[in-house]
């Protein structure tokens, strides 16, 4: 869930990337369903998350996200730009590339190219024991439920090939960088509410833990400038 009000949006992505999340905007008004076509045919781990999803009752899915999208547009076009912040180093940062460089590194190891041979078997063992963890909601409705029952299983196959050094050593990057962008938040004029500005950054729900430990834990600040 979101806060109603917030004064900057953080996303874990790449500068990069963001140019090509509106990019894909444009491509799909043109051509409506080419992204997820493509992903339902891809065999990938996208392609089980889309297909998964479109057989519940629910908004979506859609290529690219529709709420980060909104996000976007909505940040640029409130009170004459909010600034939007892009958590994710640029491959120009020679410590990413590192880190990108060893997960790819991590990626062709033959256990790990061994192990997509049963992708689709521990795909179903994680929706099951991500169910246990669904509560009911008097505001959710059984799909909502289902649908991150499904999430956890695309994150769980998404992160297998990181170790658990390169987990800490991301989600530490990402940690410090939140906190430098909320840095630069604060030193911009606004008018605030009591207790300062509050910084949006939206976070796949499996990801949360990790990435909350990382945050209480994380004593360094890299200052993060916001585009507007």
């Amino acid at each position: 869930m979101r806060p109603r009000e917030w004064d900057g949006l953080a996303l874990l992505s790449s500068a990069d990337e963001l140019v090509s999340l509106k990019e894909e905007e444009d491509q799909d008004k043109s051509s409506p369903g080419i992204h997820m076509e493509s992903a339902l045919a891809s065999g990938t781990t996208l392609g089980m998350l889309v297909r998964d999803l479109s057989e519940l009752d629910i908004e979506g899915p859609s290529i690219p996200d529709p709420e980060r999208i909104r996000l976007l547009r909505h940040a640029e076009n409130s009170r004459g730009g909010m600034p939007i912040y892009a958590i994710e180093p640029g491959i120009d940062d020679p410590k990413w590339a590192d880190w990108q460089s060893r997960w790819a590194d991590e990626q062709v190891r033959f256990r790990n190219l061994l192990a997509t041979i049963g992708r689709s078997r521990r795909w179903s063992k994680v929706r099951r024991e991500a169910i246990q963890k669904v509560s009911l909601s008097k505001i959710a409705s059984p799909d909502l439920g289902a649908a991150s029952t499904v999430c956890a299983a695309w994150w769980s196959e998404e992160s297998m090939c990181l170790t658990d050094e390169l987990v800490i050593e991301r989600d530490s990057r990402f940690s410090s960088r939140i906190r430098g962008a909320l840095s630069d938040l604060r030193d911009r004029d606004g008018d605030w509410a009591e207790g300062g500005p509050t910084l949006l950054v939206p976070v796949q729900q499996a990801h949360v833990p990790s990435l909350e430990n990382s945050l209480i834990a994380c004593e360094s600040v890299e200052i993060v400038r916001g585009e507007q």
